[in-house]
């Protein structure tokens, strides 16, 4: 396979509310363990650090975060301001509110609206800033989201925020987000073998919002990551332009729409670099449409 390295830049750019990011970005969430939210193999410290690092190197300028990232000795809020601090001028940190874990690592009560503030102010001493680029709303099985959206509203403006997303949502949610505050991003599970959000797909195309999919190539593994054997088709694309599954996997989420952006994860240097590369990888229509077939047995 290729090893050239490609910039992030290649992937194109998007406006989160204010901010211009590359479309390609990364996510943090595997930076503390062997796997997401592991309590048993922290991370290599070092290894965390060059790979926030070599994200900004080559060009990655959105970064997704939380304060219930963490395992056993690691924090990946911590871990991104021990390498990044003091920040590039361009970089957006994103981070997600609503989920509640305990100092044992255990999924505990989500927080309540009152309780939004707090978690805000977690993440902003965690990352070391006075205000956070952006916060998305993580839902947790609520039909309703106007209290929790309307409290990170009155943070917006306060200034501790910038901007407001939403993520784990239904097209409804957006609906009653919009009634209180502009949203700029929504995070939903998307990729090549889990096309349920098609509809939100498109509500974000029609309002120009970003849609930020999340398990892009873990897919059905989810937080454990890729478990399965990999689909022939994917094998097939990959082979056909010499680059990894985990590329093309990610060239077809940005193929989905130019308000598209990617956020893979990994606590690995080369992997990192792959798939950044993705940015750069155009699938051909028939190509694209032998991807799509995944999506449609799987539904």
């Amino acid at each position: 396979m290729t090893s050239r390295t490609v910039s992030a830049a290649a992937a194109g750019t998007w406006m989160l509310g204010d901010l211009k990011v590359n479309r390609m970005g990364f996510g943090a969430m595997r930076l503390t363990g062997s796997a997401a939210f592991h309590q048993g193999i922290p991370s290599d410290r070092s290894q965390a650090i060059n790979v926030l690092r070599r994200a900004v190197e080559v060009g990655v300028n959105h970064i997704d975060t939380a304060a219930f990232y963490f395992s056993r000795l690691r924090s990946a809020n911590e871990l991104i301001n021990t390498a990044l601090a003091p920040y590039p001028d361009d970089i957006v940190i994103a981070t997600k509110v609503g989920p509640v874990r305990n100092a044992s690592g255990e999924w505990a009560t989500p927080a309540r609206p009152d309780q939004l503030r707090g978690q805000v102010e977690e993440n902003l001493r965690q990352l070391g800033r006075d205000h956070l680029g952006l916060v998305n709303l993580r839902l947790m099985g609520q039909d309703s989201i106007s209290d929790h959206f309307g409290a990170l509203a009155e943070l917006r403006d306060a200034g501790l925020v910038r901007n407001l997303g939403i993520s784990g949502a239904r097209p409804e949610h957006l609906d009653q987000a919009l009634e209180i505050a502009p949203v700029v991003c929504v995070q939903n599970r998307y990729g090549i073998d889990a096309t349920g959000e098609n509809e939100m797909l498109r509500a974000c195309a029609e309002r120009g919002i970003a849609f930020v999919p999340f398990f892009s190539i873990a897919g059905e593994g989810r937080e454990a990551g890729a478990v399965r054997a990999e689909h022939d088709q994917v094998h097939a694309v990959a082979r056909a332009h010499d680059v990894s599954p985990a590329q093309v996997r990610l060239a077809w989420i940005l193929q989905q729409g130019a308000h598209v952006l990617a956020i893979p994860g990994t606590g690995n240097p080369e992997h990192l670099v792959d798939n950044v590369a993705a940015g750069a990888l155009r699938l051909t229509q028939e190509e694209s449409q032998l991807l799509d077939a995944i999506g449609r047995s799987a539904s």
